[in-house]
């Protein structure tokens, strides 16, 4: 038996999927993912989402905007990729101070290249 909250999920997008074909838009299945966020102890395993005609890919992590969405709504993902962004700038940071650059201009890169990575969607 299906869910309740599944059937009515279908029909959203359904009625999503029409109205983009009258307003002469264009949903690009191939790009499109789905991503289940369900803490029940029991889940049901659901049958997959067809958008006509062609299957949705069903992912548990997915990349929004930079950010790194997990079905678990944890953050170690996305802290994972900024933590290695970060480290490999810093390289280039040490590499510039090995060869005396201004302090001014090392803070100037350190804010514009690193600080800016940690800070992106720190209020998520």
């Amino acid at each position: 038996m299906t869910p309740q909250w599944s059937v009515a999920y279908r029909e959203e997008v359904l009625k999503l999927a029409t109205w983009c074909s009258e307003n002469n838009l264009a949903l690009n299945t191939k790009k499109t993912k789905e991503i289940i966020v369900d803490f029940r102890r029991h889940s049901t395993d659901l049958a997959p989402l067809y958008i006509n005609g062609e299957g949705v890919e069903r992912v548990h992590t997915f990349r929004f905007l930079g950010v790194f969405i997990s079905d678990n709504i944890s953050w170690t993902v996305n802290t994972t990729a900024i933590i290695k962004k970060a480290q490999q700038r810093l390289y280039f940071l040490r590499v510039l101070r090995k060869h005396n650059l201004d302090s001014s201009l090392l803070l100037t890169f350190y804010r514009a290249s690193i600080e800016s990575l940690l800070t992106y969607c720190i209020t998520v």
